[in-house]
């Protein structure tokens, strides 16, 4: 290969040389001497040892470096790992005590989610026993006469409305805060379910790298310009975020549990009240049906009497008339004989012991029939009045049958169907 390089310079000299007709004479090699010739060798002796020296430092250098950079690379390695298994660890116990967190704030809205169907049960049957209270009230205003009165029954009947509208208030307002409650509990759940997903996704993560070793297949390098580390968080805000999550579930749990008892106060006091109001309506609607049976018994017994006396006054009156009428015979004869004793002639047309008589039982005869006739209109007056005070009490005795009616058949059947229970 040299010779084909000189052949191909020299055929381009003598190219030149021909083409130009000029000769060149090379320089004459240069001259060392013997001494020159002895120190280049020393020179070259010296710089090679040296250069062996600086190779057998490097060398040993090369292995100490070595060794040190593959035990720390095993050290880092296992610095790692252990790490790595450390986060696995605490990755386990905060995901343990995050599930187990949420299976109490779960187990909790269960039980919050009972509370407020028992609120609405509660709800549902006060709403019942509210149309019956209505429908009660609405019946007794149907009452006649003197019996729409404003007795003990329809102010307990008021009163058990009132008793009814605020228990219905207290308990709508708990299920509000017990709807409110059961969104805080889901919205805990809610992050507490996100917050276990990234540490399953995390878990995996560092499982997947915990089991990766140098020689493992699918390794590969990062040429990239983003940093490999871009966390920002640190562990201690990181395991102050699981703590607050575990405290939020509690505190809301505690929430939840102090609304329950809550609620279980308020319901059993909201029934207790209702079951005290309705058995107070119940004790006056019998004692108002009581006094009413017995004002209607006696009304019953006076009416009999009434029309046993109008009979009697009838049987009178039908003597009066029957005697009224005797007494015109009587009064008939002695006119008759003072008529035909005015009849005497001269001196016997004195005033005789026999005029005298029959004058004195005209006169009596007159006044026994005055006393015939006033006893006949006092007779009639007292049978008017009677009879008026019959057509009373009869009136008065519906109006009692018809009170009866409503707040015996109606309003105390209906009532039975009002039933407070503790929900």
């Amino acid at each position: 290969m040299p010779f084909r390089k000189n052949h191909k310079n020299n055929s381009n000299i003598h190219t030149t040389l021909y083409d130009q007709h000029v000769v060149i004479v090379p320089p004459p090699p240069p001259r060392f001497t013997i001494t020159e010739w002895y120190l280049n060798n020393r020179q070259r002796y010296r710089a090679c040892d040296d250069q062996q020296a600086l190779a057998d430092k490097v060398l040993a250098e090369s292995d100490r470096v070595r060794e040190q950079t593959d035990e720390e690379t095993k050290l880092n390695k296992r610095e790692v790992d252990h790490h790595l298994g450390q986060k696995i660890q605490d990755i386990e116990f905060m995901k343990g005590e995050i599930d187990k967190q949420r299976k109490e704030v779960v187990k909790e809205m269960d039980n919050l989610t009972l509370y407020a169907d028992r609120i609405n049960d509660a709800v549902r049957c006060i709403d019942e026993c509210y149309n019956i209270c209505k429908k009660c009230i609405i019946m007794r205003e149907v009452r006649l006469g003197i019996d729409l009165c404003h007795d003990d029954v329809e102010r307990e009947l008021l009163k058990e409305r009132d008793v009814i509208e605020g228990a219905k208030a207290l308990l709508t307002r708990d299920l509000q805060q017990s709807n409110e409650q059961l969104r805080r509990l889901r919205m805990t759940v809610y992050f507490m379910d996100r917050d276990l997903e990234d540490k399953c996704n995390v878990l995996k993560i560092d499982e997947h790298n915990l089991g990766l070793r140098e020689d493992s297949l699918n390794l590969s390098m990062y040429h990239g310009f983003c940093p490999l580390d871009p966390a920002s968080i640190t562990a201690e805000e990181w395991e102050q975020f699981s703590k607050t999550s575990i405290e939020n579930g509690a505190k809301e749990i505690n929430s939840a549990r102090l609304l329950r008892s809550y609620v279980d106060t308020i319901i059993n006091q909201a029934m207790m009240d209702l079951k005290n109001q309705y058995h107070v309506v119940n004790d006056a609607f019998r004692r108002r049906i009581e006094e009413t049976k017995e004002c209607k018994s006696k009304m019953e017994i006076q009416h009999a009497e009434v029309v046993r006396q109008v009979n009697e006054i009838t049987r009178s009156l039908t003597r009066l008339q029957k005697s009224m009428a005797e007494k015109e015979g009587f009064m008939a004869l002695a006119h008759t004989r003072l008529g035909n004793r005015a009849q005497r002639p001269g001196m016997e047309l004195c005033r005789d012991l026999v005029e005298t008589n029959l004058v004195k039982e005209v006169t009596e005869l007159r006044y026994n029939v005055s006393r015939l006739q006033q006893m006949m209109a006092e007779g009639q007056a007292s049978m008017r009045y009677l009879l008026k005070t019959q057509i009373q009490l009869e009136e008065d005795i519906n109006i009692k049958t018809n009170t009866l009616k409503i707040d015996e058949v109606d309003c105390m059947t209906l009532r039975q169907s009002m039933n407070y229970q503790n929900y």
